[in-house]
């Protein structure tokens, strides 16, 4: 192994702006040599590069790399992949062969935190929906007319201790909030070492002013927020989903929000973009955005700048700081 690792990068065009894309070009330039970028793996070009990698970095658009992909890169010892999740993007084969992978998964993480905390605190506010009644009216409202509003002392649950849901109670910790928190996976005393109350997912959903959702997508997981549980929450309360659209029960948690007495901030939905028709996109209850609060703009430079940083640690013979291990597959996102 040189000090100078061979790098595909086959993150591919158009995956980041023209900034970051441009970044990522010269970050792995100035860090490893550099041997082509492409967006496929099928062309001799393509092959012809693949059989010379040692480094692959891929990204959100990456076709997925398996057997074949492999069979075609002899050399390839590390995938760094500049994104989080990389269950669409490697097969099960990358990790039988001994491949070591490295995400951005924890830089990945600190924007949906970040937007996780604006939300909480919107929420509290109902800015939203002041804001529309504002609009609306056209002249100053006022404030004892507008019900229980604010941040002091409310719960917030937090349902999930994945990287997302314990930034989010870190970041938490400055404000006079009550946190609780719901994980399976962890013991009583380990949630309170990180600065919340455990409580069952009942008990979470039927007493938090706001209920944010950090869970993974899987199978145990799916509908997790059930009609049954939906209906407990109580009035006037928000409800915020910035981890996978099927963690909830969506139909339930609509017919919720069109009684008027449920807020929602989703930034997934299950389609990933929701029929134009939906209610959802036009009641004053709900904030819909289009899965933005992870990574974009420039929050991607970080995630480029966490993995060079891997190519650097590949460079002086040292072991990765962000591996993927096959056995996390199970609970990741």
């Amino acid at each position: 192994m040189t000090s100078s690792p061979r790098v595909l990068s086959a993150v591919g065009s158009g995956a980041f702006a023209p900034a970051s894309e441009a970044h990522l070009a010269r970050e792995l330039a100035a860090h490893g040599d550099l041997i082509a970028t492409i967006d496929e793996f099928d062309s001799a070009a393509s092959r012809a590069a693949l059989a010379e990698a040692e480094v692959l970095v891929t990204g959100w658009r990456t076709p997925r790399v398996d057997a074949a992909v492999l069979d075609a890169a002899p050399r390839l010892k590390w995938i760094l992949h500049v994104a989080g999740s990389v269950k669409e993007n490697l097969d099960d084969a990358v990790w039988e062969r001994g491949i070591t992978v490295s995400s951005a998964v924890d830089a990945n993480a600190e924007p949906v935190a970040e937007f996780t905390l604006a939300a909480i605190i919107f929420a509290n506010k109902r800015v939203l929906q002041i804001s529309r009644e504002y609009r609306a009216r056209r002249e100053l409202i006022d404030q004892a007319s507008l019900g229980v509003v604010g941040g002091y002392r409310r719960r917030v649950g937090i349902v999930g201790a994945s990287r997302i849901g314990r930034r989010v109670v870190e970041l938490l910790k400055p404000f006079d909030l009550e946190v609780v928190l719901y994980d399976p996976t962890l013991s009583a005393d380990q949630v309170a070492s990180l600065g919340a109350r455990a409580v069952t997912l009942e008990e979470l959903c039927a007493t938090s002013d706001v209920v944010s959702l950090h869970a993974p997508s899987l199978p145990s997981t799916n509908k997790m927020i059930s009609a049954e549980l939906i209906a407990t929450i109580p009035a006037g309360s928000a409800l915020i989903n910035t981890s996978r659209g099927d963690v909830v029960d969506q139909d339930a948690l609509t017919e919720r929000v069109l009684r008027g007495d449920l807020h929602v901030i989703l930034d997934v939905t299950i389609p990933w973009a929701l029929p134009r028709e939906h209610p959802l996109f036009d009641h004053p209850n709900a904030l819909l955005t289009p899965h933005i609060a992870g990574s974009v703009g420039t929050e991607v430079d970080r995630m480029i700048d966490q993995q060079v940083s891997e190519l650097d640690r590949i460079a002086r013979g040292e072991d990765l700081a962000h591996p993927v291990l096959f056995e996390s597959l199970v609970t990741a996102a």
